[in-house]
């Protein structure tokens, strides 16, 4: 597919038409993606005694074939290409022919370069506490938009699915059978008459 989780895509047909937003998920096997405020559909969750009842709004996935990328350039819709040359093969915007870049791998990039700024500056603290230099003073770091977990929509809403999961392991755990006490294997089945009327 040439829609990747992270792209900023514009609905082409349906209700949503006109709308704008990020691809949360993209589920290749069956052509669909998962667009943020795009095709909502509501839930009913059932009461239970851990928590009352209520309505869960979430994201239903779209075909892909309903949705084109934005360009980053132009900001308009477009088909997207690719290119293959030493840095390997590249997605193209078709109207603009820039390079769109993956939001995931950039993410990826920045929480790394994120990770060896703070190594060194903690390493450069060091080096001025042994010396008795004043620290500089830190550059701001700039908020990242975090990639949300791959959880179905019940599961983000609310934590049900944890309650969900330590439920099921306790129903586990209460039919097994208990060391002790099985059933004998060698008592006979109960006898039945074939004789008529009886």
């Amino acid at each position: 597919m040439k829609i990747r989780t992270g792209d900023t895509v514009v609905m082409i047909t349906g209700k949503d038409k006109g709308k704008t937003g990020t691809v949360l998920r993209v589920l290749p096997r069956r052509q669909r993606i998962v667009v943020a405020g795009i095709g909502m559909r509501t839930r009913h969750m059932p009461a239970t005694p851990q928590r009352a009842g209520q309505k869960v709004r979430y994201e239903a996935s779209v075909h892909v074939s309903n949705a084109m990328l934005l360009d980053p350039a132009t900001k308009k819709r477009t088909r997207v290409g690719y290119i293959v040359d030493d840095k390997g093969k590249r997605r193209v915007a078709k109207r603009s022919g820039e390079v769109i870049k993956s939001a995931a791998k950039a993410a990826s990039k920045n929480a790394k370069t994120q990770q060896k700024t703070t190594k060194a500056s903690a390493a450069a603290e060091d080096d001025s506490k042994k010396k008795g230099a004043k620290k500089p003073a830190a550059a701001p770091a700039e908020a990242q938009p975090s990639l949300p977990a791959k959880k179905p929509f019940w599961k983000r809403a609310m934590s049900f699915g944890e309650d969900a999961a330590q439920d099921l392991e306790g129903a586990a755990q209460e039919s097994a059978p208990k060391k002790g006490h099985s059933i004998p294997k060698d008592t006979p089945p109960p006898h039945r008459s074939t004789s008529r009327g009886s």
